[in-house]
């Protein structure tokens, strides 16, 4: 067992899960230049060698140095990150976009079903047999 899954943590029993197992990451903020500083990760999957992850804000923009980060990231073909706008407690969505190949798309104005359907359609991606080419998700 040992695992503890914030979606199985009963807060008003075991107390705050974020307080209680989420590493405090801002104690290495000393450790980098400037204002360079660790950041979290909402969600990450891989499935066969191709990697989603998932950034959630509640309010735009994307800064500039996480903008650079995925795009950086992304430039590997099997890296793919989703950034949605919208309300991480009700979980509605107003919009969101994706990296890949380097390169930012243009914001998708939707709600979570379709943000569902995209991430389907990763995983449907993600599971074709590879070939040769650079192959990534429409």
């Amino acid at each position: 067992m040992g695992r503890e899954n914030p979606l199985r943590w009963d807060c008003s029993v075991r107390g705050c899960f974020n307080l209680k197992k989420r590493p405090k990451i801002e104690v290495f903020a000393e450790c980098f230049p400037g204002n360079i500083q660790m950041g979290d990760v909402d969600g990450i999957v891989e499935i066969n060698g191709q990697v989603l992850m998932l950034e959630w804000k509640e309010f735009e923009p994307i800064s500039t140095g996480q903008r650079i980060m995925y795009q950086r990231m992304t430039e590997s073909p099997s890296s793919h990150v989703i950034v949605v706008i919208g309300n991480p407690e009700t979980m509605v969505v107003e919009k969101y976009t994706y990296f890949r190949d380097g390169s930012m798309a243009e914001w998708l104005p939707g709600n979570l079903d379709d943000l569902k359907e995209f991430i389907r359609s990763w995983v449907r991606f993600a599971t074709q047999p590879r070939s040769l080419s650079r192959a990534s998700p429409e």
